[in-house]
C-alpha cells in the first residue's frame, strides 16, 4: 500500500458533444488515457476522475487535482443526492452520466469498506502552468484526437506498456 500519491485529471472534447478523451497523470509520471468516439467534456472529466481513483485503489492518501469544478462537485456533493432521488436532478430531470456516477460511487464505497480515507479533491486552474494538469490535458487532448478517427481505446504506463512521462516540466506545445 502506498501512503500518499498526487494525480491530476482532465477531459477533452472536440466539439461538445463530439470525440472525447480522458486522462490522469501522477506525480511520478505514471499516466492513463482513453478515447470515446462520442462524448462530452463532462464525460471526459468524470472518466479521468473515475480511472484515477480506480487505478490507485491501494493508495491510502489519494489526492486528485482537477480543473473541473463539475467533476469535483459531482463527486463531493451531487452523486449521492441523484441516487437518493432515483437518479433525478433536484429539478426532476434524469441525471446525466448516470453509469459513470454509479461507478464513482462504487469505487468510493470500496475505499470506505476497506477502511481507507476518502479521496481528497483539489481544484486547480486549468491552462495556468500547473504541470500535472498540463500533462493530463495533453493526454486527454491526444485521446480525443484518436477518438476523432472513430476509435475507442485506452492506454496506460502502468504495467510498462507505455513509457512514464517526465513531469519535471510541462509538455511541449508542439504535437
Amino acid at each position: 500500500m502506498t501512503d500518499r500519491y498526487v494525480v491530476a485529471t482532465d477531459g477533452a472534447c472536440k466539439g461538445n458533444p463530439g470525440p472525447a478523451g480522458w486522462a490522469w497523470v501522477g506525480e511520478d509520471g505514471q499516466w492513463a488515457a482513453g478515447s470515446l468516439p462520442s462524448g462530452t467534456n463532462n464525460i471526459g472529466e468524470l472518466l479521468g476522475l473515475l480511472h484515477a481513483i480506480d487505478d490507485h485503489r491501494d493508495v491510502e492518501e489519494l489526492i486528485v487535482q482537477a480543473d473541473s469544478k463539475y467533476a469535483i462537485d459531482t463527486y463531493q456533493s451531487w452523486m449521492d443526492g441523484h441516487r437518493r432521488r432515483g437518479w433525478k436532478t433536484s429539478t426532476g430531470s434524469p441525471t446525466k452520466n448516470r453509469e459513470i456516477l454509479e461507478q464513482l460511487i462504487e469505487v468510493r464505497d470500496a475505499r470506505r469498506e476497506a477502511g481507507m480515507p476518502d479521496v481528497v479533491l483539489e481544484h486547480v486552474r486549468g491552462h495556468r502552468g500547473h504541470v500535472l494538469n498540463e500533462w493530463a490535458d495533453e493526454r486527454a487532448v491526444r485521446a480525443s484526437e484518436h477518438a476523432a478517427a472513430g476509435k475507442e481505446s485506452a492506454w496506460s504506463s502502468l504495467g510498462g506498456t507505455h513509457p512514464v512521462l517526465d513531469v519535471s516540466a510541462a509538455p511541449s506545445k508542439k504535437r
